[in-house]
């Protein structure tokens, strides 16, 4: 496999979703600053988490199973992040879940199937 190929991820905390890429061998200290260009949240004052797991700094993605075949561009690695909060400890993971579209009326209904059949 190539070196440094590229993962897709998805970082969540509470409403807000990041959608970003990075390579295999991107360290998570170095993902921080790309969360930071965004957020304006020092990487000091960020903690990711990858299942449960808290991510060490020191540690590249590809350590945490993020790699180009399990984090791609169709279906990214879904990542939690929580800051740093006033009182210097980290607030706890709070991810709002995602809404669900409304159920179609009837009349589009029939067209949902055809779309389904030729979009594979």
């Amino acid at each position: 496999m190539a070196a440094g190929m590229c993962v897709y991820l998805m970082i969540r905390r509470k409403k807000t979703t990041i959608f970003t890429d990075a390579k295999e061998t991107t360290n998570v200290s170095e993902l921080k600053k790309i969360i930071q260009g965004i957020t304006k949240i020092a990487p000091e004052s960020q903690r990711l988490f990858k299942d449960d797991r808290i991510m060490e700094d020191n540690r590249c993605l590809a350590d945490y199973g993020l790699i180009s075949t399990t984090a791609r561009a169709q279906s990214p690695a879904s990542l939690s992040l929580a800051y740093r909060l006033d009182n210097g400890e980290f607030e706890t993971v709070d991810i709002t879940p995602l809404s669900s579209p409304p159920e179609l009326p009837d009349v589009m209904k029939g067209q949902e199937a055809t779309h389904e059949t030729s979009a594979n």
